[in-house]
């Protein structure tokens, strides 16, 4: 995105004033079972969204039962003693509202959108399945097979899904992350009514589980609320997995997946840092910087020179997220163009970031990719979903919504010489997972 100079400053000073009043209107409390409630008062519509994570995802599963955590999350919307099968969303819909729910590597979160004057009733709802789930061997059995289909159109059907799944397995061997969200296809064919069971007695339970409610709300009323109806569920007992460090890694690792394809495909993982300590993690920030250099805007310099110039890819990107419980990955992916062979493209990608480590970035290239970041906070913030998904992740991970404004502006800070130095110290072979997609004709699934 281009942003002209003249709405630089306007955009700094509607960041200011977005971050101190935010900060001013978040409350929080814990229930005496342990459960978290935070609040952001959002009157510009009658509108709440609430949301319940679980700090519970598909890290903490076991081999043998992976997509366990995504799973349960579709048996959730089956119903309770007090409510039917598919009530909860019909509820919802009733009162003009939506919800969902999605499970990630590190935690599981549920959500309705809302009018304000419906928040209790919403908070009834989550916490009757968050104690009275009922799990129904026949619901199960159903259950399962949409999960089992939705793994065939996701990802075995998709062919940059498999080849992203294989090169994770590939850069991890101990860590949980090695294995997809939703699971193994064999763990979900011999998966049980009874794992689904064990999970959900382990997990779900107030003192795992974190409320987010952004809205036209007062924080003393949501919090009365939430005392009324969550806080007479007792705390569970929390028995938390065993951490499995990733061992370092020693030398490249490549992996090859044939599936029918158009194209061929090339995606290059990188062992890059996790964010643990806001204000000591500042190769964090480098790193962002650096993913948003690469591809962060309509002319960044992968898709400007690969594309565009040399014409040698068709597509081009750059990805890094920090926020996660475990290790992260640096990653780069190209779909080649023509004649040109990955090998080439390889090559070319990783020269890319060999340049910034020798030459750096200029202050215009760099102040505007600070712009891009900041400028999309600041269209997150002006949603009320996107605020309450701000809020959880930060919660979930251990970092603290309270951070968010020094998250932006340790990012501001960063300098040309950080990111040359991280472009120098995280894209050295031994640290390098390459995963090739190699197209089969069409017909080859058959």
């Amino acid at each position: 995105m281009r942003i002209q100079n003249i709405l630089r400053g306007v955009l700094f000073s509607v960041l200011c004033v977005h971050t101190v009043v935010f900060a001013q209107e978040t409350r929080e409390l814990t229930l005496d079972n342990g459960m978290k409630v935070i609040v952001r008062q959002d009157s510009r519509s009658p509108v709440v969204v609430h949301m319940i994570w679980y700090r519970v995802g598909s890290m903490d599963e076991a081999s043998g039962t992976t997509g366990v955590a995504h799973a349960l999350e579709h048996m959730m919307f089956k119903g309770t003693r007090k409510y039917g099968q598919g009530e909860f969303s019909k509820i919802v819909a009733l009162y003009g509202g939506r919800d969902n729910a999605f499970t990630g590597q590190d935690y599981t979160a549920y959500f309705q959108q809302i009018p304000a004057q419906q928040l209790e009733r919403m908070m009834e709802l989550e916490a009757d399945r968050m104690k009275n789930l009922l799990l129904t061997r026949e619901d199960f059995e159903k259950e399962i097979r949409v999960v089992m289909e939705e793994r065939r159109w996701r990802t075995d059907d998709q062919p940059f899904a498999l080849l992203s799944e294989a090169v994770s397995a590939s850069a991890f061997m101990a860590h949980p992350y090695r294995w997809p969200v939703i699971g193994w296809m064999n763990d979900l064919e011999n998966m049980t009514v009874e794992d689904l069971e064990n999970w959900y007695g382990r997990w779900y339970a107030p003192n795992n589980a974190t409320m987010v409610v952004v809205g036209d709300v007062r924080a003393e009323s949501v919090f009365l609320l939430a005392k009324k109806h969550f806080g007479r569920i007792s705390a569970g007992k929390l028995q938390p997995t065993r951490p499995q460090t990733e061992p370092k890694q020693q030398g490249t690792r490549r992996v090859t997946v044939k599936a029918p394809a158009e194209n061929p495909m090339i995606l290059i993982a990188f062992k890059a840092p996790s964010l643990t300590d806001v204000e000591n993690d500042s190769d964090v920030y480098a790193l962002s910087v650096l993913a948003a250099v690469l591809d962060g805007y309509d002319n960044a310099r992968l898709s400007a020179r690969l594309v565009r110039e040399n014409s040698i890819a068709s597509d081009v990107s750059a990805y890094y997220d920090p926020l996660s419980r475990g290790p992260s990955l640096f990653v780069l992916a190209a779909t080649p163009l023509g004649r040109t062979t990955l090998s080439v493209l390889e090559e070319r990608m990783r020269a890319e970031i060999s340049r910034i480590a020798k030459e750096g970035v200029s202050p215009e290239e760099l102040e505007r990719i600070k712009m891009q970041i900041l400028s999309s906070q600041i269209y997150k913030r002006d949603s009320l979903r996107g605020q309450a998904m701000e809020i959880g992740v930060l919660e979930m991970l251990g970092i603290g919504y309270q951070q968010m404004d020094r998250l932006i502006e340790k990012l501001k800070a960063v300098s040309s010489d950080d990111v040359k130095s991280v472009a120098q110290r995280y894209f050295d072979d031994d640290q390098m997972t390459v995963g090739i997609l190699d197209p089969l004709p069409p017909d080859a699934a058959e």
